[in-house]
């Protein structure tokens, strides 16, 4: 009877392929996406193919988007591979061909390391796409002030992330 219960508890892990495929197919349709913003970017938001308009701030405004969709992407598949690798099985094709790769886990400490330095880095975009937007808006020094202030406790904060 414990054998059974054990062996049907055991089967119960399959149901995380539900969450590996979904996030699998989710980072797929934001890589595509971002892909897509960026191809509409260059095309509809060049000064060099339209003389309307007058800066490159919009075409870098949109292609630091596409980043951010592209990261979140990332943070995405490598929750997907994360969780098959611990729930269901190691991923036999990676093991025989990469040694060390961002996408093989080892343990939830490590799937959850990983996912938060992106997370962070997502965050830094997401930091630097907002002061792009309201940049036009710095009228005096301090705003400029703030502004590296606020680069600066962004680096503060990413190195003692990644510090030993």
């Amino acid at each position: 009877m414990s054998n059974k219960f054990e062996k049907t508890l055991w089967g119960v892990r399959y149901i995380t392929i539900l969450p590996v495929l979904l996030s699998i197919i989710s980072s797929v349709a934001l890589l595509v996406l971002g892909g897509w913003e960026i191809i509409e970017a260059i095309i509809f938001y060049n000064p060099l193919f339209d003389d309307s308009i007058t800066n490159s701030n919009e075409l870098l405004f949109k292609i630091i988007s596409a980043i951010d969709l592209f990261l979140i992407g990332i943070v995405l598949l490598i929750f997907g591979f994360g969780i098959y690798e611990l729930f269901v099985s190691e991923i036999d094709f990676a093991n025989s061909k990469f040694n060390e790769s961002t996408l093989k886990i080892r343990d939830l400490d490590q799937l959850k390391n990983k996912i938060i330095k992106v997370i962070i880095i997502v965050l830094i975009v997401k930091f630097f796409e907002k002061v792009l937007k309201f940049s036009e808006s710095f009228k005096d020094p301090m705003d400029i002030l703030y502004f590296s202030i606020s680069i600066l406790s962004i680096c503060l904060g990413f190195y003692l992330i990644n510090r030993k």
